[in-house]
């Protein structure tokens, strides 16, 4: 096996683990909505998530370990690709807002005030700032 061939599969199981977690947050109330649904095909497809991947994930998807971003500006980088991906289509509405929110608690942001910060960075991604001044200006924002 050669070097790339490690890291590939390092990757694909990383995308795969984190593509785990989200289907774990939108299976916290029990159930997939069409909406939830609709985000994961749109993420599963940026993850280059297979189709069998795709099914077998959600069909056990608790057999992948949660593997959280262990720094804050890694939690911000997953933030600014899901709200780029919840906004993708350019149609927000409260049920997108409200599935970003969980992801974003998943995230590890606090509960306290994940509604500030949601709104914060959906106007960001809609501002079409890039990743760097995303999490600068989140950063910035409770200076």
């Amino acid at each position: 096996m050669s070097i790339l061939d490690m890291f590939d599969s390092g990757f694909k199981k990383r995308n795969q683990d984190h593509f785990a977690a989200i289907v774990r947050i939108a299976m916290s109330d029990g159930v997939i909505t069409d909406d939830e649904r609709t985000f994961l095909h749109r993420l599963a497809a940026r993850l280059d998530i297979t189709e069998a991947e795709y099914k077998a994930i959600l069909k056990d998807y608790k057999s992948h370990p949660i593997n959280p971003p262990t720094s804050y500006d890694l939690r911000l980088e997953r933030l600014y690709d899901l709200a780029r991906m919840v906004y993708a289509d350019h149609v927000l509405g409260e049920k997108q807002t409200a599935i970003l929110e969980r992801l974003g608690i998943g995230l590890g942001f606090s509960t306290g005030n994940i509604h500030y910060v949601v709104d914060k960075a959906l106007k960001l991604v809609n501002a079409g700032v890039d990743r760097d001044n995303f999490i600068d200006e989140i950063k910035n924002m409770n200076r």
